[in-house]
């Protein structure tokens, strides 16, 4: 029996690799995942090029072939996500502290507008912005044009706002009380204490849901394919429209799906990793 079970000085010198109620070792789910999802792609395409009949082109000749073109659809979709992650969080963070202001009006109507934008559909605002926004701005006497994905991209902005403003909000909130009144009385003014003891303090807190919202965004960003924005997914429908091949679907889909996991996967694998070490503890 004791052969089978680890011993007791290698549980105590590495105690995060077994677990403290049985001792037996941990099974890392997380590259299991990854397995899994690699053994699935290779497995649908193998099965679709073996379903593809003799003097047809491969399968995998075909995603090859198409790579470079979605590869720039990939890009725009990642593009997109950091542009509105980055405007979302300047201007989330600025609604997130005018809901913890001390003026009433400003903490309701910042309060309301979290709450439309944060409990909307995504899809919907980005219909919104489409039709809304105009394709051209003019300032002075210079046109300015509008891509898709850039109205797009604003339209992600604004749930992202939303969120990133719940997220400061929370932040700020979790802080216990008590720190605000000791700043209270060692002269501190309010401007004061927010940024020099209590916002440093939250940094900690707002990243790993910020990270987790980015992930989020990410996986989001294809819903611009239903608005003609030429992105990966569009990308994908126009390859299966230009080679007219049924056994091409489950494959090109299962491609684009690797890209985003392994792009968003390492994001998630950290955002686990700060929140735990970075755990407020009771």
């Amino acid at each position: 029996m004791s052969a089978l079970l680890p011993s007791l000085a290698a549980r105590q010198q590495r105690p995060g690799l077994f677990c403290r109620h049985t001792g037996l070792p941990f099974v890392d789910l997380r590259w299991t995942a990854g397995v899994l999802i690699a053994a699935t792609f290779l497995l649908v395409a193998f099965s679709a090029d073996a379903q593809s009949g003799a003097g047809r082109t491969s399968i995998y000749a075909l995603l090859w072939k198409w790579t470079p073109l979605l590869f720039q659809g990939f890009c725009l979709n990642l593009l997109m996500s950091v542009l509105a992650m980055a405007f979302g969080t300047l201007l989330g963070a600025l609604l997130g502290l005018a809901q913890i202001s001390l003026l009433p009006p400003v903490r309701t109507s910042s309060w309301a507008l979290t709450q439309v934008l944060r409990n909307s559909p995504w899809l919907v605002t980005i219909f919104y912005i489409m039709y809304l926004v105009p394709f051209e701005v003019k300032i002075g006497g210079t046109v300015i044009p509008l891509p898709d994905w850039i109205k797009a991209t604003f339209g992600f902005t604004l749930p992202v706002m939303a969120n990133v403003s719940e997220i400061v909000r929370g932040a700020v909130r979790s802080i216990p009380a008590t720190q605000w009144e000791a700043a209270r009385s060692l002269a501190f003014s309010r401007r004061q204490t927010l940024w020099m003891i209590i916002i440093p303090q939250c940094l900690k807190r707002m990243l790993p849901p910020w990270m987790n919202l980015y992930s989020i965004l990410t996986m989001g960003t294809v819903l611009a394919n239903i608005v003609g924005v030429s992105e990966s997914l569009t990308i994908v429908r126009d390859i299966l429209a230009s080679e007219r091949r049924t056994d091409l679907l489950m494959p090109m889909y299962a491609y684009i799906l690797v890209w985003f996991f392994l792009y968003i996967y390492p994001i998630s694998v950290a955002t686990v990793r700060l929140e735990r070490k970075w755990s407020v503890k009771g």
